[in-house]
């Protein structure tokens, strides 16, 4: 068995660059290989490996501040499969959360000079308790916070005290930054409670108290109460539960799943009708969409009659738009599946469709700036700054958000700006000469992006003239485009682009290696819909063209763009953030090119599939990224799934997962906890029965030799699988000659045993409840009939991750152990002159030489 240098987490091996002459011949040539592959150089384009011992993949890191930075950040890497010829880059330049090193001696040879400061360094970090949850401190966010937590910085490569740092600088707050990043509705709402339309309402903005809302068939007033409870000022009404109640006018009015259940249809027109002749701003209309139960019932009028004796109407996507669109003459615009907006405020209808382009997520990227500890002496222009700062931080908050500076008629503080620093104008160039314009100028391209997405997706809309624009979208058509003509046909010229497959194809690759998504083999881009709005700006119209058919995408989680084909996948899955194997529970597929979409949706009658490495999806910026990456890494270093393609069904996952002693807890894999049948296989060839009744005393007794702890049971299925399915496989059938020994079988054997140190015992414990055999593992006695012993005992030496192993004769049983320490120790047994046995050990490292 190869052994390799370096860090060794799971299945893989990393190491600084300088290290690899170290590593076997053959290691090297597939470094030379993979280099090759990607056109890499050691030391320019990446200083550390990552090596996968069980696979033909590896892959090549640079940290640029690996002897600079105590703990450096990961900037580029590049994923290499040389089975398939496959380079997959990763760029984590602008990630605010990228992955980090610790214990960088462990990477380096032990006689490079810095080897005693990163000692020093890991040694410290132990003693303040850092590397407890080794999960949480892999990525900056999370580990800058945990020494914040400790009482820490890190100046240079030393934890210093805060209390003791003469500086004001303040701590980033990485938690609220993420928070805001993602932030999608507002938090004082419970959206778990609230009906589908309402979570529309809510995500885009409009239920914030300043709005009054109307619902028109509010059923038994669940979203009343919900939305009372919230401050929000809310009436409705309904024909059955709340017929008493007047039916008012109001900002909002919500017309949710009301129009699918009325039979008649000049009643279905009477109620929309109604319910917009109340609208204020604007009308939410509802209603259920054709999917595989919609042909469950009897027919009647447009619908069918349910079992519950219940009219529904089944809608489709563009048919529930042009019903609403022809009957109201206006235009429905879609949110979600069966849900539409429909403005009466031509002016708030506006505000929506640009705000829903604008990318938030960008602006907060540039506006944050992690400062370095101030100078202990101030200049005169920095004194000025911290004068003004509470008027000129906000001030670039908003150019910043706005791409551009702010006119006059734009600043909040105008008054008391000009009053400290004298005009607009000299309060602007005081701001650009405290800041780096080169944000600015990110900015600027970001806002042009967001304008470019919005206009081109308002070709598919009657585009209102540039007098009826708001004021504010006027002054960003002069000051990116010069002029509305101008604006309408850069954008046009864009969303022609979204027809050509190269284009699309080279956007997605794109996206991937700044860590927006996952290219799979098919060159098809998996991303969650939070990161949309930092793609390039056709894939942000591409998806935008969806959205014009099928609403919004909010709700969904993972986004499926088929560069060749002119198709979008939109899945939506159980709780998608907060479980590492979520359950698919529903899909759309929307084809651009002739404009329709397909919905299945998934239950008792479709099993939901499982999605299977999560972490490939979302990036180090999503919540519970950590979490989830580790558990992939887990599950992927058990071997026992081929995770290609979809995965295996759910029931196969749990059912191998269960029969191989491993269960799902949290974002973690244990070991399971219950005690299995007997009778089920313990690997592949034999039974735990086999394995625990197979020792003469036992049988000779008759006692029930049974394992108490469900840690024996794992313990035994490791042994199987590591060192008894290999032999089986080699040499066919053995003979088991003496396996578990609970602690009362351990009464009735006297000689030639030591319980303490032979490991028969596994996990058991003893009358004190202490450890019999402290070793852990498990042990078995076993023979291959019409074989030399010696052979065997050899090949189980040469061939398998055994923790002891004991040979007593050519043709005696050999004992062999399976454990957590993996001694690889291999002991004759040699008979003295007395008839004694004295044990002494072979060197493995000589015998696979000598082989």
């Amino acid at each position: 068995m190869t052994i390799m240098r370096g860090k060794k987490v799971l299945n893989n091996v990393y190491w600084h660059s300088s290290l690899t002459i170290a590593q076997t011949d053959d290691v090297q040539q597939q470094i030379a290989a993979a280099e090759t592959l990607a056109n890499l150089q050691a030391g320019i384009d990446y200083n550390v490996v990552k090596y996968d011992s069980k696979s033909q993949e590896l892959s090549l890191l640079w940290y640029p501040g690996f002897f600079i930075d105590a703990f450096p950040a990961l900037e580029k890497s590049y994923r290499i499969d040389l089975d398939d010829k496959r380079v997959v880059k990763r760029s984590y330049q602008a990630s605010f959360n990228p992955p980090i090193l610790h214990r960088k001696e462990l990477f380096l040879s032990q006689d490079d000079p810095h080897i005693a400061q990163f000692k020093e360094l890991t040694a410290t970090a132990e003693q303040l308790g850092l590397f407890e949850n080794p999960i949480r401190i892999g990525f900056k966010q999370a580990w800058e916070n945990l020494i914040a937590e400790k009482g820490f910085q890190l100046v240079d490569h030393q934890f210093v005290p805060i209390g003791n740092l003469e500086t004001n600088v303040e701590l980033p707050d990485y938690d609220s930054l993420v928070g805001m990043a993602i932030s999608r509705h507002l938090t004082a709402l419970s959206r778990s409670n609230l009906s589908a339309p309402m979570q529309c309402l809510a995500r885009h903005g409009f239920l914030d108290g300043a709005l009054s809302v109307f619902d028109y068939g509010c059923g038994k007033g669940d979203d009343i109460r919900n939305l009372t409870a919230n401050a929000i000022p809310v009436s409705g009404w309904d024909p059955h539960y709340a017929a008493d109640q007047p039916k008012q006018a109001a900002d909002i009015v919500n017309l949710g799943f009301v129009i699918n259940v009325i039979e008649n249809y000049q009643e279905r027109l009477d109620a929309i009708l109604g319910a917009y002749h109340l609208t204020q701003q604007v009308l939410v209309v509802s209603a259920m969409l054709l999917n595989q139960n919609a042909f469950k019932g009897q027919s009647f009028n447009d619908g069918v009659i349910t079992q519950r004796n219940t009219f529904q109407k089944y809608f489709t996507q563009t048919e529930l738009k042009e019903f609403v669109s022809d009957t109201l003459e206006t235009e429905a615009i879609p949110v979600a599946p069966g849900i539409f907006f429909i403005f009466k405020d031509t002016d708030a209808e506006q505000r929506f469709l640009l705000n829903r382009q604008r990318s938030h997520r960008n602006v907060l990227r540039l506006s944050q700036s992690f400062s370095n500890p101030a100078v202990p002496k101030l200049s005169r222009n920095e004194k000025k700054y911290l004068g003004v700062k509470h008027l000129i931080d906000p001030l670039w908050q908003q150019t910043l958000g706005l791409g551009r500076l702010p006119e006059k008629t734009e600043i909040a503080n105008l008054i008391e700006l000009t009053q400290s620093l004298g005009s607009t104008s000299k309060a602007l160039h005081f701001m650009l000469a405290q800041f780096d314009e080169d944000l600015l100028e990110q900015a600027r391209q970001h806002r042009i992006d967001d304008l470019l997405t919005y206009f081109a997706l308002q070709t598919f809309s009657k585009r209102r003239t540039y007098k009826h624009l708001e004021t504010a979208l006027q002054k960003d058509i002069k000051a990116f485009f010069g002029d509305y003509k101008n604006a309408t046909a850069t954008a046009q010229a864009v969303l022609f682009q979204i027809g050509k497959a190269d284009l699309i194809a080279t956007a997605c690759l794109q996206a991937s290696e700044q860590g927006l998504g996952y290219l799979d083999e098919e060159q098809a881009l998996y991303l969650h819909s939070y990161v949309v709005e930092q793609l390039p700006t056709v894939l942000r119209i591409y998806i935008g063209c969806a959205t014009v058919l099928y609403g919004d995408i909010e709700q969904t989680d993972l986004i499926k763009i088929h560069s060749q084909s002119g198709k979008l996948s939109l899945m939506r899955y159980d709780d998608f953030q907060n479980l590492p194997l979520p359950r698919l529970l529903e899909r759309v597929k929307v084809n651009l090119r002739e404009q329709t979409f397909d919905l299945y949706q998934y239950g008792d009658e479709y099993e939901p599939t499982y999605l299977y490495l999560k972490s490939r999806y979302i990036n180090e910026e999503f919540p519970n990224y950590a979490e989830q990456l580790s558990f992939d890494e887990q599950l992927q270093a058990i071997r026992l799934f081929d995770l290609s393609g979809y995965g295996p069904r759910p029931v196969i996952f749990r059912e191998t997962l269960a029969n191989a002693r491993w269960e799902v807890y949290g974002f973690e894999l244990i070991r399971s906890q219950c005690i299995p049948n007997l009778d089920n296989l313990c690997g592949r060839t034999l039974t735990y029965r086999q394995l625990i009744e197979c020792g003469e005393t036992q049988q000779s007794t008759g006692l029930v030799n049974c394992p108490k702890q469900p840690e024996s049971y794992t313990a035994l299925y490791d042994l199987a699988t590591h060192i008894l399915d290999p032999v089986i496989d080699y040499y066919g059938m053995i003979q088991l000659t003496y396996g578990f020994c609970s602690h009362e079988l351990g009464k009735y054997i006297k000689k030639r045993v030591a319980p303490k140190l032979d490991q028969h015992a596994a996990h058991e414990l003893n009358a004190k409840n202490n450890l019999i055999c402290p070793r852990l593992g498990a042990a078995i006695d076993f023979i291959v009939e019409d074989e030399n012993m010696r052979e065997v005992a050899d090949w189980v030496a040469n061939n398998t991750p055994f923790d002891r192993l004991y040979f007593y004769g050519d043709n005696r049983p050999i004992h062999v152990s399976y454990g957590p320490e993996q001694k690889g120790e291999y002991i004759d047994l040699v008979m003295t002159e007395t008839g004694g046995q004295v044990p002494r050990k072979t060197r493995i490292g000589s015998l696979i030489a000598l082989n």
